[in-house]
């Protein structure tokens, strides 16, 4: 039996179509099954982004199957870090949550040149969340 995550972190962002399916690509593909991992949107779109599907591609990281989500009350509990990326106020708040606002460029309608600054500045923040998890929870 695989050892229990160590914690679990939900990506937020208004459609979930491009910087929290990016987000969860990464600690995915870099924490694997040490850390659980999902993530929504407040008004979830039809599809993910094609340009941040292609950027992280570009990295070895392959989100093609993943598909927008509704953000829940529940997905929201049963999270230990909440990092939200330009929803605003429609995160609920739940007491014992980490809460983390992360300010990224919105990809959407944008070219794949004008999204990998965007995936390189969610990996470099995604490393370091994983440090902060390990450290904090015990590797």
């Amino acid at each position: 039996m695989p050892p229990a995550p160590l914690a679990s972190v939900l990506f937020v962002c208004v459609h979930n179509a491009g910087r929290s399916q990016m987000a969860a690509g990464f600690l995915r593909h870099l924490a694997g099954d040490r850390i659980e991992v999902r993530s929504a949107g407040s008004i979830p779109g039809d599809q993910v982004n094609p340009a941040a599907v292609e950027a992280m591609k570009e990295v070895g990281v392959d989100i093609a199957d993943a598909e927008p989500k509704v953000l829940t009350t529940e997905a929201v509990q049963a999270s230990d870090y909440v990092i939200t990326m330009g929803c605003g106020d429609a995160c609920p708040i739940f007491p014992g949550r980490k809460y983390l606002d992360w300010t990224l460029d919105d990809p959407a309608g944008k070219g794949v040149d004008s999204v990998r600054p965007i995936r390189d500045a969610i990996k470099t923040r995604i490393e370091a969340l994983i440090t902060e998890i390990e450290t904090r929870h015990g590797a």
